[in-house]
């Protein structure tokens, strides 16, 4: 661990190094994630390597775009989280893990670092694109968190597309349902309702990392009038009960922009424990005292792993600097900028650098 740690920093800071032309503050930054955890590369068939790969860099290009038309860091994080929801890959809308109920249960957050404004919900099942949900709590309702129907129903009154619950049904995600239910000795339902049929076609690679615990999508990105913002959005826990939510939608915990503080925030990890260590806002309060970015990114998933956490964060600073830090051994990631190239990683001991 201590030399991924190492391996880590010297990424960061490499990123957007070399050329003299680099060397100035880039216009635009942007950066993803696709969640945390033992992602190793005996765990992951070339095949599935470059599916993933495909995959973070579909996001990058989409957030990317945005952002090099002069649009805003809020619109191009939307952009690639709403991309990645729709990829069943990931543990986020379409693909998202089941509930011990049978059910998909989504939570996304989204927070402008220019104003300090912020929505999230919580426990959707019918919105399409949960992170869309979100902004609209942010811009269109005097509200920070709406949860379960109640919160599908506001994303309705404001035009968000709806789906059949079934929409979000993978195969994949289902049969990893039954595997954590059956170590559980807990009962496996039916088959949601209108979902294909147990025998149905699953072409799809079968996901590393545990994503009992870790699955999530993120962006952070700082926009040409050097505004920042995050946003985040899951699955939550494969057979998670009672109405589980996770650090995701908490501001703070999974989800924090500011530019005051110079930072924005999107957090993978045990849900849990991110939300007692609060790793989000501690970044940013640490980078406004005086850390760098990398430090108090790294210093902060160590404080929650301290309590029993793992998992990992992405930062954007004012400089348009991004900052990957984990206590596990992979996280799906990416960058790219006006400065650079997109580039995307996904074990511990990689390199980002184009």
């Amino acid at each position: 661990m201590f030399r991924s740690r190492l391996t880590l920093a010297a990424v960061a800071l490499a990123l957007f190094a070399a050329p003299a032309a680099a060397q100035d503050a880039p216009r635009w930054s942007f950066a993803i994630h696709g969640g945390a955890g033992v992602i190793e590369r005996a765990s992951l068939t070339p095949e599935q390597d470059a599916a993933y790969r495909a995959a973070l860099h579909r996001a990058l290009e989409a957030g990317s775009a945005v952002l090099a038309a002069g649009g805003s860091s809020l619109d191009a994080v939307q952009a690639a989280i709403q991309l990645m929801e729709d990829d069943p890959l990931f543990n986020a809308g379409r693909g998202a893990v089941f509930t011990a109920a049978g059910r998909n249960e989504l939570d996304a957050a989204v927070m402008n670092g220019s104003d300090l404004t912020a929505g999230a919900v919580a426990g959707l099942t019918t919105t399409r694109h949960p992170i869309a949900a979100a902004r609209a709590v942010m811009e269109r309702s005097p509200h920070v968190m709406l949860i379960g129907e109640g919160a599908d129903t506001f994303a309705a009154s404001v035009g968000l597309e709806q789906v059949d619950p079934a929409y979000f049904f993978t195969e994949r995600r289902w049969r990893g349902l039954e595997t954590a239910l059956r170590a559980q000795n807990l009962p496996i339902p039916e088959r949601p309702a209108g979902a294909p049929g147990s025998m149905a076609e699953n072409t799809l690679p079968v996901p590393p990392l545990n994503e009992r615990k870790f699955g999530t999508v993120g962006a952070v990105a700082l926009d040409s009038e050097g505004r920042l913002a995050a946003g985040t959005s899951t699955g939550g826990m494969t057979a998670k009960r009672w109405g589980r939510v996770g650090d995701v939608p908490v501001i703070g915990a999974g989800t924090y922009a500011s530019n005051r503080e110079g930072c924005a925030v999107s957090a993978t990890g045990d849900g849990e424990y991110y939300i007692r260590a609060t790793v989000a806002r501690d970044i940013c309060a640490r980078i406004a005292t005086g850390s760098a970015s990398q430090a108090a990114a790294q210093a902060e998933v160590d404080d929650a792993l301290a309590l029993g956490g793992s998992g990992g964060v992405i930062v954007m600073d004012l400089q348009g600097q991004p900052s990957f830090a984990m206590t596990s051994s992979g996280m799906y990631r990416g960058a790219a900028s006006s400065a650079s190239h997109a580039a995307v990683a996904i074990y511990g001991d990689e390199d980002l650098r184009p």
